[in-house]
C-alpha cells in the first residue's frame, strides 16, 4: 500500500493552491455555502465520484464505487470560526460577516477539505488496485457538534433520501500543534464527549443603591459558578477525567442597576456515559438549589445548546490503521497519543448504521519552529487550534495528511494486487 501512494502520487501544487484559496475565504458554520460548492466542483473532475449535495444544510457527499467490497467513509469539514486572523500570512483571511464578525479557518479545517480531496484523486487514480466503495463526506457545523448528526437526520443513509452507502468504517484526521511529519493514533477513548448548556438565572431588578429590595441575579450567578466547581473535585472519582467549565457570564448593562436577569454558559467533558449523565444532574440540582436559597421568583432554565459524542477508537479498525502507518511513516508514526479533553463529533456519522470508527492527529508546526521550541522549553507558547495565531505549514503537513487518508481507506478495502503495476500505470496516466 506504501508503495502505491507513493508511486502515483497526485501533483500537490494545486492543492496547495486550493488550500491558500480556502484559507483566505472562510465561512461560519451553516454558512458554508461557497466551500461546499468549491468542494462539490472538485469532486466533480475527480473520474468515478458521484457528488451528492446539499445534505444536512451544506453537506457534500462524494461516491466511489469499485465494485465488490467493503464501504469506506472518508470525512472531513467545512466550516470555520469567529476569529480575526493575525497569522501575517499572505494569504490570510480579511473576510468578515455581514455583522462585522471576522472569520478565519482557526481549527484546520481548510488543510482537512485539501487533503480529502486530493486523497479522492489518488483513489480514483488507483481504482485498478482495490474493490469497494469509498465515501468522501464533508460535513457542515462541525464546530457546534451538530453537522454530522443533522446530516443523518436529513436522510443521509435512507433509501429514499440521500442513499449514501452505509460504511464499514468511518475514518478521519486533524491536524494539531504537533511537530509537521508527526502523525499519532490510539485504540479507545480518543476525544471527550462534550455537552453545552445555556443556564438562565432569574432575579427581580432594582436600584443598585437598595439592594436589600431586589434579588439579585449577578450574585446569585458568582455563587452558582463557584459551587459548580466543587462538581469535579467533589463529585466524581480523582481516578475519573472530568471538566466543568462556565465559559460566560452575561447580566446588567450599568453599573447602578440591578438586573432581572443573568445567563451562564457551561461546559462539560467525560470520557463514561455514567459521568456524562453525572455531571449533568449536578449542574441541575446545584443551579436549582442556589436560585432556591436566594428566592428566586421563578425556576432557573437550563438547554441544552450542543453536545458532541464520545470518540473512540475501535480497537480492530486502529490496529489495521496503526499497522500500515507505521509501515508507511515508519518514526513519525506512533500510538504513544495521550486522550484528548477536545472534542469532535465524527462518531455521528458512524453510530446510527454501526460502522466502526477511526480518528487520528498530525502535526502542523514548522519543524524547525518546533524543534526550537523543544531546545526552549516553550512548546506551550505555540499557537495550537483556535488561535489567531495558528498557522499549519502547509508541506509537509498537507502530503502526511493525503497520506494517512488514503493509506487508512486501503486498508480496509479489498487487498490490493501489486503485481500488476502496469495495468495501474495505464489507468493512472489517464487521469494525470
Amino acid at each position: 500500500m506504501s508503495r502505491l501512494i507513493t508511486e502515483f502520487w497526485p501533483d500537490l501544487q494545486p492543492y496547495e493552491d486550493l488550500y491558500r484559496q480556502l484559507h483566505a475565504d472562510p465561512e461560519l458554520s451553516r454558512h458554508e455555502a461557497s466551500t461546499a460548492a468549491v468542494v462539490a466542483r472538485q469532486l466533480q473532475a475527480i473520474p468515478g465520484v458521484t457528488v451528492k449535495t446539499g445534505i444536512g444544510g451544506h453537506g457534500v457527499v462524494g461516491i466511489l464505487r469499485n465494485g465488490d467490497g467493503p464501504v469506506v467513509m472518508l470525512r472531513a469539514e467545512l466550516d470555520a470560526l469567529p476569529v480575526l486572523e493575525q497569522t501575517g500570512l499572505p494569504y490570510a483571511s480579511t473576510k468578515r460577516m455581514a455583522s462585522g464578525e471576522p472569520l478565519m479557518h482557526a481549527c484546520g479545517h481548510d488543510l482537512h477539505m485539501t487533503a480529502l480531496l486530493a486523497a479522492a484523486a489518488l483513489l480514483s487514480r488507483l481504482r485498478v488496485y482495490w474493490g469497494g466503495t469509498v465515501v468522501f463526506a464533508f460535513q457542515p457545523d462541525e464546530e457546534n457538534g451538530a453537522g454530522a448528526q443533522r446530516m443523518v437526520d436529513d436522510g443521509l443513509y435512507d433509501e429514499k433520501g440521500h442513499a449514501v452507502p452505509h460504511p464499514n468504517v468511518v475514518l478521519g484526521g486533524h491536524v494539531m500543534p504537533m511537530r509537521a511529519g508527526s502523525i499519532s493514533t490510539r485504540t479507545g477513548p480518543f476525544n471527550s464527549a462534550s455537552e453545552s448548556f445555556r443556564v438562565t438565572l432569574y432575579g427581580k431588578g432594582g436600584h443598585g443603591g437598595k439592594p436589600h429590595q431586589t434579588i439579585d441575579p449577578v450574585v446569585l450567578a458568582c455563587s452558582t459558578v463557584l459551587k459548580l466547581q466543587t462538581i469535579v473535585s467533589r463529585e466524581i472519582d480523582p481516578q475519573e477525567t472530568a471538566v466543568v467549565t462556565v465559559g460566560s457570564i452575561n447580566a446588567g448593562r450599568a453599573a447602578n442597576v440591578i438586573p432581572e436577569v443573568a445567563t451562564l454558559l457551561v461546559n462539560t467533558r467525560s470520557f463514561t456515559d455514567e459521568t456524562r449523565k453525572r455531571l449533568r444532574a449536578s449542574i441541575t440540582r446545584i443551579v436549582e438549589a442556589e436560585c432556591s436559597s436566594v428566592g428566586s421568583p421563578k425556576p432557573p432554565l437550563i438547554e441544552q445548546i450542543s453536545a458532541f459524542p464520545l470518540l473512540y477508537n475501535d480497537p480492530t479498525a486502529t490496529t489495521k490503521v496503526q499497522k500500515e502507518m507505521a509501515k508507511h511513516f515508519g518514526t513519525a508514526f506512533s500510538t504513544d497519543i495521550p486522550i484528548s479533553t477536545g472534542s469532535e463529533d465524527i462518531a455521528n456519522l458512524a453510530n446510527p448504521v454501526g460502522a466502526a470508527v477511526c480518528f487520528w492527529n498530525y502535526g502542523g508546526i514548522d519543524p524547525t519552529v518546533w524543534d526550537d521550541a523543544v531546545k526552549q522549553g516553550t512548546l506551550g507558547k505555540i499557537p495550537a487550534n483556535h488561535s489567531a495565531f495558528f498557522a499549519p505549514v502547509i508541506q509537509p503537513t498537507l502530503r502526511v495528511a493525503v497520506d494517512a487518508y488514503a493509506l487508512a481507506a486501503l486498508a480496509f478495502l479489498s487487498s490490493p494486487d501489486e503485481d500488476r503495476p502496469s495495468s495501474v500505470q495505464t489507468a493512472a496516466d489517464g487521469h494525470r
